[in-house]
């Protein structure tokens, strides 16, 4: 049974609790205050695999709508990106429903959002590729208006404290992420400018995380790391939710699409 028939079933309410449970509960009608907060002293089995699976799907629906809220107002824009998100999973009706009430859970002014993603990131046992592709999925979140403004940095910045991911890394992959939404994060204007199709040079080396001016063999390396830490397959087994691949696998086309037009422009084999 997949993580999320045993999480209907019950089988995980006493496997999740503190915060996060506490919010999945709320989403799914059911109490899970009593489960685990989520200790972390031991390697992960097929059934702690399910339940970081569990805590990655609410912590990024619910995180994600703190995210919406964050700039005093939820657009549009931003309830389309979450919806997309959901669409790119493929969600059953119910997984949908629970995804939307997990997104409300987080606009509300007493989400315990601190709480919530001190609890996520010790579900993830220290696992960097699967916090990376979380921070990732909220700063597509943040970038979905088309502008990531002072109080969506200052909580993105907060994300990453608590994360433990530094202020540079996070810089880095605000570039990236922009860099793949069609143009680029503008400090102070926040402003994303449109493109479509295949990025250009410039585009495709921020998608890469590499200088223009960086040798053949970085661009190389970078490029080889960036499809090893998105690989949908080792993601899911660090406790990516399975319908999440499917946004693993956008990441790496968008990737190897990048590499391509960096590759033909240094003739690179």
């Amino acid at each position: 049974m997949s993580w999320w028939g045993k999480l209907v079933g019950g089988a995980l309410g006493y496997m999740l609790g503190g915060p996060l449970g506490g919010v999945l509960g709320v989403a799914l009608g059911h109490n899970f205050d009593k489960g685990l907060a989520g200790s972390s002293d031991h390697g992960v089995d097929a059934g702690e695999r399910e339940r970081v699976q569990t805590a990655f799907f609410s912590a990024t629906f619910s995180v994600m709508g703190a995210m919406a809220k964050a700039d005093g107002r939820v657009s549009p824009e931003e309830i389309r990106l979450a919806e997309s998100v959901m669409v790119q999973m493929d969600l059953s009706p119910e997984m949908r429903k629970t995804a939307i009430r997990l997104f409300n859970e987080g606009k509300k002014p007493d989400f315990p959002l601190e709480d919530v993603v001190r609890q996520f990131h010790r579900e993830c046992h220290r696992r960097t590729t699967l916090i990376q592709m979380f921070l990732e999925i909220q700063l597509q979140a943040a970038f979905a208006d088309g502008r990531i403004d002072a109080a969506e940095d200052a909580l993105l910045l907060r994300l990453c404290h608590l994360l433990g991911i530094s202020e540079a890394d996070y810089r880095r992959l605000q570039s990236m992420i922009g860099a793949a939404a069609g143009g680029h994060w503008e400090a102070g204007a926040g402003r994303v400018q449109a493109d479509t199709g295949e990025p250009d040079l410039a585009r495709a080396y921020e998608i890469l995380g590499v200088d223009p001016q960086a040798s053949d063999a970085d661009v190389k390396k970078a490029y080889r790391r960036l499809l090893s830490q998105h690989h949908p397959d080792k993601l899911v087994s660090k406790g990516l939710p399975e319908e999440m691949m499917r946004l693993a696998a956008q990441k790496t086309h968008e990737i190897k699409q990048a590499w391509e037009r960096v590759r033909r422009e240094r003739v690179l084999k």
